[in-house]
């Protein structure tokens, strides 16, 4: 009976479980995936979600935002295989691991999304979640458009925020200005930029949209959400209790 309950609540967690179901190989790893998102869903800490292409400058405006809210916020750090950049550091940007053990922690259920990028394996792990929970700080994570479709169908119920380029061409000035591309990779960016801005244009898929052509317009515009939605529902919660 407990393991059908625990099947059960796998597929009411996750529309797409059948996919999951394949992946995990023992009862134990189902009961981790479900002892995470009870974790992170008893202890009222609604995530706050970014989303939007590379080069967008969501980075930069979750950097400020944890600036201004030390106390209340706590970084998601991303697992990638892909390798560090200039100044990247394993542990503080990414933690940098192989292909090999990457896909071994999801098929084992530590991960509570994952998506693939480019050639690249990007994923949060339930552990980097609960750590931040732990800390009595709501989470924010900076995830790809697979991800977040991944997260949405959790209990997590996370607070979601689109940051959109003002153009194409400006996105395009923006990710050759970092001299990071090459010919071919910038145009596999700007076509997934593409894809990305069509899903966070949907209709109900975002809270906040928010264009990213003046920084300081676009911060105080984040700003204003956060405190009026994100961190009231905070405050609220935890009174309550």
């Amino acid at each position: 009976m407990n393991n059908i309950l625990n099947i059960l609540f796998l597929q009411t967690v996750c529309k797409n479980s059948l996919k999951l179901l394949k992946s995990i190989k023992s009862l134990r790893e189902v009961n981790h995936l479900n002892k995470g998102l009870s974790t992170m869903h008893n202890k009222n800490s609604r995530p706050l979600l970014f989303c939007g292409p590379s080069g967008s400058g969501k980075s930069t405006l979750v950097k400020r935002l944890m600036d201004d809210f030390p106390d209340h916020f706590g970084f998601i750090i991303s697992h990638t295989t892909r390798n560090p950049r200039q100044g990247e550091i394993h542990g503080q940007h990414y933690y940098f691991t192989d292909e090999n053990t990457m896909k071994q922690a999801i098929e084992n259920g530590e991960f509570v999304e994952h998506a693939v990028f480019g050639e690249n394996i990007y994923g949060t792990s339930f552990k980097a979640l609960e750590d931040i929970v732990k800390q009595g700080k709501l989470p924010i994570l900076d995830i790809e458009m697979q991800g977040v479709k991944q997260v949405k169908q959790t209990r997590l119920n996370p607070w979601c925020v689109f940051i959109q380029p003002p153009s194409m061409s400006e996105l395009r000035k923006r990710l050759i200005k970092r001299k990071t591309e090459t010919e071919e990779s910038l145009e596999r960016r700007l076509n997934i930029a593409r894809e990305e801005i069509m899903y966070g244009l949907g209709a109900g898929n975002f809270d906040k949209i928010i264009v990213n052509d003046d920084f300081e317009k676009a911060y105080r515009e984040l700003k204003d959400f956060v405190e009026d939605n994100v961190l009231v529902s905070k405050i609220t919660t935890e009174a309550k209790h």
